[in-house]
């Protein structure tokens, strides 16, 4: 009879008509330990999954990922769900980053089809070759990433950085563009971001006019050395081609304990740029994800660093709030809030810098300035007026503005100082991106992507605003189908970030659009902590101020389901990363607004997160519980601490990388245990592993069209969609 009703059983599962009862997860062990911050005694239950391998963490992550699985696996329309959400993602291509060089497009771009994406060059004649295939550099059970790229000046030789499992632990390769010949380069712990943008300013290497190059490289830590301290000390080391293959030996030019005359904190990121065309290299050093993007900025002639032995010159301190920097010949342009919180653009000369009698290239206006890029024929300037780009052309002193194809986003623009014109990708929330280049007769269309083949008819977006607790207006982009009624049934998901002044500016996702054919409205609050209006928009969200990014968030739920897009039974929140905070903060303030929120990779422990390897760069942004006003900021913004027992909170799904160095896993861990153990209202709390990924970065399509096929079936799940309810 046990064999019978088993074989039944399985043969519900398998027809995706019936829901079997999932495992019963692990519940999370308390162990009370109690921490006097300041007078204030805050009691962390779960404390014990901070220790390093700890296998009853390991054991505790497993037993709820199995679980989480087990439910989301056996929703009906999950499968479903994730056919359309690939099947929109192959048609149509995602390019990462493109640099130009010696009259050629370097790329990282996924083709339609394509699950990784892959390294492309592209001559004058449109021919175009593969250069790097993560896919050659895999292992068994492991996908690889390309983190970053840099072509030679002379577009001769290509750098890159490959990493494993989205752990963003690259390992440095040089390849011949010509003819495709490995240079026999593996140089490790030069990690970088993950290529997310053409906008990527600082990369880990640059190139020389000789065809050496210069790359930022971390220090390698020993079995007796505090993991946390991994970040610190960065260097960046002289490269020729045909010596040292894995490094050992290559001279330090700049960074932590080189030079006395060029002091470098142990938390400073030190970084090496050069610009083709100018005869001086850049020392810049930064506090990785602090509000102050550049602290300090060093100079010194090309030649000298060429020879091993750079003599450096300091010219931008952090008071001068420098953001990003570009040249031509002997005049430096540089991006700045100083004095201007939707910033200018500022000129000096590189023979005698003097930052502090300048020239104002850019004013400030009403418009926040996003970047500047140089080209032969002039300053290219980018800013955005509510949300949409705005691209001018500055050249003889006067301003003409770039007409672009259609209102939307410029992510950022891609020049070269030894040619006209830039490059530039544009997208908006309803229109797929396409890289453009200018020209002396108007915009074209660069043919590097091809219009993506989506039926997006009756796709429309809206710009509102809701009210905050304070009486600011919180900026709402809301995208949707024209037909829909707003009678407050329809499922909404409302995202938020609010951190480091990045602003979600308008782009297009076919992943998006499953959601939204199954009825679904997506909203984007631009809260405070973000950089919608610029850095003073970002002030008033960060360390002290923080709490206004999750009220914001919470006003803009409100306004929706006043307005009747949807309401409590239909609402969903998403909040990823240092969106943790906001998402997290949401529901402990107003957990009745929401039926479902989304934790992924969420920043939730604040006063815990400080003693990761990823905590101290973070400290300028979040601050410190070294200091007793820092610790009341952070402790403010915590969601993990302000849990309470008894609360009918919604139903809520936390996704973490295994091999996440930005967020440690046992933050999400915490949080999800904590939840469990709080909520009264009977709805699931399910923590999902991913033990090929890390933060996000570097993943397949693959894994991040399964990510987004969970948070939408379990959206539609918990909002009632009828084709997503187990039976």
């Amino acid at each position: 009879m046990r064999r019978l009703l088993s074989a039944i059983a399985a043969a519900l599962l398998a027809c995706h008509a019936a829901y079997a009862a999932p495992p019963a997860p692990p519940v999370a062990p308390v162990h009370s330990f109690v921490t006097n911050y300041y007078g204030t005694l805050v009691t962390d239950n779960y404390r014990w999954m901070e220790t390093p391998n700890s296998p009853a963490l390991a054991a505790y992550m497993k037993g709820q990922n199995d679980t989480t699985r087990a439910i989301l696996d056996s929703l009906p329309g999950r499968a479903a769900l994730l056919k359309e959400i690939a099947d929109n993602g192959n048609r149509i291509s995602e390019t990462d980053a493109v640099v130009i060089a010696n009259g050629k497009y370097f790329y990282v771009q996924t083709k339609p089809g394509q699950n990784t994406a892959k390294l492309f060059v592209r001559d004058a004649t449109g021919a175009t070759k593969i250069l790097a295939d993560p896919d050659h550099f895999s292992k068994a059970g492991s996908a690889e990433a390309i983190n970053y790229f840099q072509p030679s000046q002379d577009g001769r030789y290509v750098a890159y950085g490959v990493s494993s499992g989205g752990s963003e632990a690259a390992v440095l390769r040089v390849i011949d563009s010509a003819t495709l010949q490995d240079q026999v380069i593996a140089i490790d712990r030069v990690d970088g971001d993950t290529v997310d943008g053409p906008d990527d300013t600082f990369q880990p290497v640059s190139w020389l006019p000789d065809d050496s190059f210069a790359y930022y490289r971390l220090q390698k830590l020993g079995p007796k050395d505090d993991p946390n301290s991994f970040y610190f000390k960065s260097r960046v080391f002289l490269h020729h081609l045909g010596r040292n293959p894995a490094g050992d030996g290559d001279t330090p030019v700049f960074g932590y304990n080189v030079d006395k005359s060029v002091p470098v904190a142990l938390n400073q990121d030190a970084l090496v740029m050069t610009i083709p065309g100018c005869d001086y290299a850049f020392g810049v050093l930064t506090e990785n994800e602090t509000a102050t993007v550049i602290d300090d900025i060093y100079t010194t002639p090309i030649a000298a660093l060429e020879s091993g032995k750079p003599a450096w010159r300091h010219i931008v301190s952090p008071d001068d709030n420098i953001t990003q920097f570009d040249a031509a010949g002997a005049k430096l342009f540089l991006l700045t809030y100083k004095n201007a919180p939707r910033y200018k653009v500022i000129e000096t000369s590189l023979d005698s810098p003097d930052l502090a009698n300048a020239i104002t290239v850019v004013p400030q206006s009403g418009e926040v300035i996003r970047g500047i890029a140089v080209a032969s024929d002039g300053l290219y300037v980018t800013s955005s007026n509510g949300g949409f780009s705005v691209i001018t052309r500055i050249a003889g002193g006067k301003a003409a503005p770039v007409q672009l194809p259609y209102p939307g986003t410029v992510s950022g623009a891609v020049a070269s100082e030894m040619a006209p014109g830039i490059a530039f990708p544009l997208e908006s929330w309803t229109r797929a991106e396409l890289w453009y280049h200018t020209t002396p007769s108007g915009v074209i269309d660069t043919g590097l992507e091809q219009p993506a083949a989506l039926d997006i008819s009756g796709l429309v977006s809206k710009e509102v605003t809701a009210t905050s607790y304070d009486g600011t207006q919180i900026p709402l982009s809301i995208i949707m189908k024209s037909s829909i009624k707003l009678d407050g049934r329809n499922p909404l998901l409302l995202i938020g970030y609010g951190s480091y002044g990045v602003t979600i500016t308008p782009y297009f996702s076919p992943r998006r659009l499953a959601f939204i054919d199954h009825g679904g409205i997506v909203a984007f609050a631009h809260i405070r902590g973000g950089g919608w209006f610029g850095e003073d928009w970002h002030k008033a969200g960060m360390k002290l101020t923080k709490i206004n990014t999750v009220f914001d968030f919470i006003a803009c739920a409100q306004y929706l389901e006043d307005q009747r897009y949807t309401s409590p039974a239909y609402l969903a929140g998403e909040g990823g990363s240092a969106g943790g905070i906001t998402i997290g903060g949401a529901i402990d303030w107003a957990p009745q607004l929401f039926a479902a929120a989304i934790d992924s990779h969420g920043e939730t422990d604040n006063l815990r997160s400080e003693f990761t390897p990823n905590g101290p760069p973070n400290i300028g942004e979040f601050g410190s519980v070294t200091t007793e006003a820092g610790f009341h900021g952070l402790y403010a913004m915590s969601a993990y601490v302000h849990v309470r027992d008894g609360v009918k909170y919604p139903a809520v799904l936390l996704q973490t990388g295994a091999n996440d160095p930005r967020v440690a896993p046992w933050e999400v861990a915490k949080m999800a245990a904590r939840l469990q153990a709080a909520t009264a209202s009977g709805k699931p709390i399910l923590l999902s592993v991913n033990y090929d990924s890390g933060h996000g970065m570097g993943d397949t399509k693959a894994e991040d069209d399964a990510e987004s096929a969970d948070i939408f079936a379990f959206i539609l799940w918990q909002t009632g969609a009828k084709d997503f309810q187990p039976k």
